[in-house]
């Protein structure tokens, strides 16, 4: 289950390759290192996880100046994304951005790859996988000539009002009434 993009900028189709990171599970390194450049002017070259209640809640933090600027989680199954749940209903959520996924461990420790004869992980199989995933250049996305022409010509720039429209959305509380079920992680 490799998260990977098809080149079609003149590549021959088939040819794969990767976003920024060290495994297949998400773009939480991309989306850090590209917010950092964005936002702060900071050109991170390494990102560093922080381990918390568990080896699958991680944190990945952005200090300038001494303050903490950007602040981001991955969050590995069911557990962790019920903790995360539970603290953003009492308003202790401090990330920025978080990358969950339902299988403890990521993408490649998921229940859909190969295990051993008694339901485990293969380990050696899954450093293999590692390893290959590694071995596939990285594409920036935003790299893509197909990507800079959508921008271009179908969203009329990257700043533009239908940018705006198109890719941003806006959340606002919802009022809990008495018919609404309460959902219990």
């Amino acid at each position: 289950s490799f998260c990977c993009f098809l080149r079609f900028d003149g590549i021959k189709e088939g040819d794969v390759v990767r976003h920024d990171g060290n495994r297949s599970d998400g773009y939480l390194e991309h989306i850090f290192k590209h917010a950092a450049k964005e936002l702060f002017g900071m050109d991170v070259k390494e990102i560093t996880y922080k381990a918390l209640k568990n080896k699958d809640f991680q944190e990945v933090t952005l200090e300038k100046d001494g303050e903490t600027v950007l602040r981001f989680a991955a969050a590995y199954g069911f557990r962790n994304i019920q903790n995360m749940v539970l603290k953003l209903k009492k308003g202790k959520f401090l990330y920025h951005f978080v990358e969950v996924l339902a299988c403890p461990g990521g993408c490649l420790n998921g229940k859909g790859q190969a295990q051993t004869e008694d339901g485990k992980p293969d380990k050696a199989l899954l450093n293999q996988m590692e390893e290959m995933y590694a071995a596939i250049p990285v594409r920036l996305p935003e790299t893509n000539v197909h990507v800079q022409k959508m921008y271009q010509d179908w969203l009329e720039g990257m700043d533009s009002k239908k940018v705006q429209e198109t890719l941003h959305t806006k959340y606002s509380a919802v009022n809990q009434t008495a018919s609404n079920l309460d959902i219990k992680w």
